[in-house]
């Protein structure tokens, strides 16, 4: 079956849009911002949190990042605007950062002071290897001078995570914790860098969390793997982390039975909500990384669509 998942990635950035869209549509909000604001209010009514992501990365042009700063702030100023709970989330290659990274510092700031105006929050996405220092420098920068309104993900599949997570203790206290996104990282990278199987990466998910804990950070814990989350209830338990300091987080259209069943064991779930007009590079890529999900495309053309 596998060989037939991945030959369904293979091809399926060359189908007719409107086929893809038909696998796409339940993992994306829509492609403009009403679709956004529609799908979180119906979330927000379910006992979700969101967080708001426009889609697109790895620009290539440098006026492509001042576009999307400008679409950025025009999310902020509209959300902010209806009665939403959650907050912002975004790639920061989309803001040139394998470009000019002080540019993509510059837009990315102006982003994060504008939902500090609110009171809200960005949280600043890691991508693959080659952006791991960019973007943990690029954080840095924005936790000293927004230090309640700027968050960082890691990825559990890297080896050197647990060390960056320690290096960062310098700019985390009590009253001023790092919040982190935990999840296991979808990025292809190389064995040298990455654990590979799958019970060794749960492993270091879970190691990491406990460390997040321990010190006393603020973890949201990215997941859809049931024996993460059964993982995190232990640890949660061990350590009496009260529920104000963590949240579970998962991707919009995913495993929603766990998700509901974590918000009624009275824990906060916040759901990751992306849409945008670069909703096909999205979805083709995601399957590339996880073939797997070609059993969604069949299921929606056959059963769904």
């Amino acid at each position: 079956m596998m060989w037939f998942n991945k030959m369904i990635a293979a091809i399926l950035p060359f189908m007719p849009k409107s086929f893809v869209w038909i696998f796409s549509k339940r993992y994306i909000a829509g492609k403009s911002i009403e679709d956004a604001i529609d799908a979180s209010l119906k979330l927000n009514n379910s006992g979700n949190m969101v967080t708001i992501d426009l889609l697109g990365e790895f620009i290539t042009r440098l006026d492509q990042a001042e576009k999307n700063k400008e679409e950025y702030l025009h999310i902020i100023n509209t959300i902010e605007k209806q009665d939403i709970d959650g907050n912002y989330s975004l790639k920061p290659t989309m803001f040139g950062l394998l470009i000019d990274k002080d540019k993509c510092y510059e837009y990315i700031r102006e982003i994060v002071a504008l939902a500090a105006s609110f009171d809200n929050f960005v949280r600043v996405d890691m991508e693959d290897s080659q952006c791991v220092d960019l973007e943990i420098e690029l954080y840095r920068k924005l936790k000293k001078e927004f230090p309640k309104n700027v968050g960082l993900v890691v990825q559990a599949y890297l080896k050197r995570t647990l060390d960056d997570v320690k290096d960062l203790e310098d700019i985390h206290s009590e009253t001023n914790r790092i919040n982190y996104r935990l999840c296991k990282g979808i990025y292809v990278e190389h064995e040298s860098i990455a654990y590979k199987k799958y019970d060794e990466i749960n492993q270091h998910f879970l190691t990491d969390l406990e460390y997040m804990f321990k010190q006393g950070m603020y973890p949201a814990i990215a997941t859809h793997d049931e024996f993460l989350v059964k993982g995190a209830y232990k640890l949660i338990e061990k350590y009496k982390v009260p529920t104000e300091q963590f949240e579970f987080q998962m991707l919009y259209g995913v495993t929603p039975a766990l998700r509901k069943s974590i918000i009624d064991k009275g824990y906060r779930m916040r759901v990751y909500v992306p849409y945008g007009e670069q909703w096909f590079a999205y979805s083709t890529r995601r399957l590339k990384e996880n073939p797997k999900m070609a059993n969604d495309i069949i299921k929606g053309i056959f059963i769904r669509g």
